[in-house]
């Protein structure tokens, strides 16, 4: 039951609206704000030291099937959101305004940053290869292949 929780929550966290980089907005409307009032959920976790250790088992057990988890959905559903049809269809390339998730494995799961993008840089086929996104965090620079563009709409305040 905790790793179908685990899942859930992961793909519950998708925005619905406007991802807003202001920080003093509140965060996106997801399919979690519903269900448990709030996007990401996590609450701190308990004080295992004296516990039972089957139920610690289980914990670890259920927080690696969520990690296998997690591996699944970068795997199978990114590609989804990255749809590069460039041997079929032209793809429409990420633009300026864009909302978009920056896909890192290096962080934990479901942490990756949520963004607008604010360049692009063509490369030598006049193609975007590159794009600046800025977040909460800073702005960062990414190859394409590492945005997920959300299909949500930026403010007019937001694109400026």
């Amino acid at each position: 039951m905790t790793l179908m929780a685990e899942a859930e929550l992961i793909i519950n966290s998708r925005p619905l609206t406007h991802v807003s980089i202001d920080h003093n907005d509140d965060e996106a409307l997801t399919p979690n704000h519903f269900l448990i009032g709030t996007s990401g959920g996590y609450q701190p976790m308990g004080n295992f030291e004296y516990s039972n250790l089957d139920l610690k088992s289980r914990w670890r057990m259920a927080q690696h099937l969520a990690d296998l988890f997690w591996k699944r959905w970068i795997k199978e559903y990114l590609p989804c959101l990255t749809r590069r049809t460039k041997w079929l269809d032209p793809a429409r390339p990420i633009r300026v305004g864009d909302i978009v998730i920056i896909a890192d494995e290096r962080l934990p799961r479901n942490c990756w940053p949520k963004g607008i993008v604010t360049r692009t840089i063509l490369g030598k086929d006049e193609k975007c290869r590159v794009a600046d996104v800025r977040t909460k965090l800073g702005t960062f620079r990414r190859p394409v292949s590492r945005l997920c563009v959300l299909d949500v709409q930026p403010f007019v305040s937001d694109v400026a």
